[in-house]
């Protein structure tokens, strides 16, 4: 179903792959919603996934950019304005890799090499993405600009490891950004903690079935889907929430909340019963 919120708007989507992404979701739901889209990625990311095709299906045009290159980004916004004659309206940041949770390095055991393109990836990403937008003018007034994160940025989750250091980094990242561009240009920086979700990139992470499973029981609505998130993001694309910014925002049933729940602690017993 269409509300049209998102009507005679236009925006970039970092980070889709293929049908599994979150972003691949939200740009789904922007255009049903009645806006006009770029997606990007890295140009290996666009080899290996699917993502020209699947913008091809909803009429986005696909711009190669490394977003840890503040050149690229520039490319990236530069076509945006050129191609849509004028700044975007929206921005969605779902970018996060670790070398080190590739290869299963315990987070006292990090190869601090890979620790700094955590970061730079997954997070500091996110400020040249903010920084070469605001210096080119390339987010209209009022605009909006999402990132995903989730709860590890709080809380510690096994298996999580210096994502957990790069998601702390990236909400940072939104609230003080937030307070220059929400002043500047009225523009609005948040993140949305959405619960696990088996994504390319979350289907890395160790343990990831068993957090599914421990997060449905826990959470008292169940855990959110891509479907749920994408929803949360257009709402916060839209007008409806011209005063929300420099916030994480939870969209995960309810679990940031909890500290047990009944299916929880059965489910527990039912596991020492078995040993």
């Amino acid at each position: 179903m269409s509300y049209n919120l998102l009507a005679g708007k236009v925006g970039i989507i970092f980070g889709a792959l293929n049908e599994q992404s979150i972003a691949w979701r939200v740009a789904e739901r922007a255009v049903q919603e009645g806006a006009k889209i770029i997606m990007t990625n890295t140009a290996m990311a666009i080899r290996l996934g699917n993502l020209t095709e699947l913008a091809a299906s909803i009429g986005a045009e696909v711009v190669p950019a490394d977003a840890t290159s503040e050149e690229d980004l520039a490319t990236v916004f530069n076509v945006a304005m050129e191609r849509f004659g004028r700044p975007v309206d929206f921005v969605l940041h779902s970018i996060g890799m670790s070398p080190n949770v590739r290869k299963e390095r315990a987070y006292d055991n990090l190869d601090y090499k890979f620790l700094q393109t955590t970061l730079d990836v997954s997070a500091i990403s996110f400020h040249k993405m903010l920084q070469t937008a605001k210096k080119l003018d390339a987010i209209a007034q009022g605009g909006s600009v999402v990132a995903l994160s989730y709860i590890a940025a709080q809380r510690t989750f096994l298996g999580y490891g210096d994502m957990a250091d790069a998601k702390s980094l990236l909400e940072s990242i939104a609230r003080s950004f937030g307070y220059y561009y929400g002043r500047e240009k009225g523009v609005r920086i948040n993140t949305v903690s959405q619960s696990p979700t088996m994504t390319t990139a979350g289907s890395g992470v160790k343990g990831m079935t068993a957090l599914l499973d421990f997060a449905e029981e826990l959470s008292p609505l169940g855990n959110a889907t891509a479907e749920d998130c994408a929803d949360y993001c257009i709402t916060l694309f839209s007008d409806l929430t011209r005063k929300i910014t420099m916030q994480n925002l939870f969209n995960d049933g309810g679990f940031s909340s909890m500290g047990m729940s009944q299916e929880a602690i059965d489910a527990f017993m039912r596991g020492l019963e078995k040993k």
